[in-house]
């Protein structure tokens, strides 16, 4: 139990609930060779790998960054896949597709942006997402531009797809996630829940980021620990088989645009 700053009588509790590693990642426009700056990328992702466990969650979030901490920004985002690191692989590389009017198109293949370690921690009724970068170990204007900060906290809030969404806003009801009714009673009726992490582990689900902490390790309480990674051993390419020669690491060791 820790004390709720502020007020000595009152306490909250904190527990983690899951670990594991956290990965950043963006891919450019169509037909672009690179990205130079935030206008340029189609897709932003937040990949998490939890320990002990084979699934990844492949996260895109709508502002193609991450919350400002400081400002408590909210940003929407959703699950796009449950996969393993080869079918992860798979999406992120290279395509080619044909359209009617302008022929082949090319998809560029993704780009690493960042590595690390997060945990979630149940504190008092909120989920918050706690991570700690690896890679780069000097973020540059990739991650500025990003807002993928060294250290940063956000509360993760769940949607509840039996709510529904504003018009125009949010996924369609073919594509939100369908939960299975044990699992969607655990929202009991309300719009958002934030008790277990397992509701991110279907495709579709949706969720909130609402920034909170630049500095987590200090208010939760929480040492998360990091390991010495370097472009030989980063575990973005052995855990997601991302091949060096297929994704520019620029953005990942330099923190430079590609």
């Amino acid at each position: 139990m820790r004390r709720r700053r502020g007020d000595p009588e009152a306490e909250v509790s904190e527990e983690i609930v899951e670990k594991g590693d956290i990965y950043f990642a963006y891919r450019p426009r169509i037909e672009e060779d690179k990205a130079e700056d935030l206008g340029d990328i189609q897709r932003f992702y937040m990949v998490m790998k939890p320990e002990r466990q084979a699934r990844l969650r492949v996260a895109v979030l709508g502002r193609k960054r991450l919350p400002e901490a400081r400002d408590h920004e909210r940003i929407w985002g959703f699950i796009e896949a449950i996969k393993s690191g080869p079918a992860v692989e798979d999406e992120f590389r290279e395509h080619h597709y044909a359209t009617r009017t302008r022929g082949e198109r090319t998809l560029p293949p993704v780009r690493p942006a960042g590595e690390g370690v997060y945990a979630l921690i149940k504190r008092g009724r909120n989920l918050h997402l706690s991570y700690e970068l690896e890679l780069p170990r000097r973020p540059g204007e990739v991650q500025e531009e990003l807002n993928i900060e060294r250290q940063a906290a956000y509360i993760l809030s769940i949607k509840n797809p039996e709510a529904g969404s504003p018009p125009g806003a949010g996924l369609s009801e073919r594509e939100e996630a369908h939960y299975p009714k044990p699992v969607e009673r655990q929202f009991r009726g309300r719009r958002f829940a934030s008790e277990d992490p397992h509701l991110l582990d279907y495709e579709g689900a949706e969720f909130i980021l609402i920034g909170a902490r630049v500095d987590p390790e200090r208010a939760y309480g929480v040492d998360i620990e990091t390991e010495h990674e370097t472009a030989r051993n980063a575990d973005i390419f052995r855990q997601l088989k991302m091949s060096p020669r297929e994704h520019p690491i620029g953005p990942l060791i330099k923190g430079e645009w590609q």
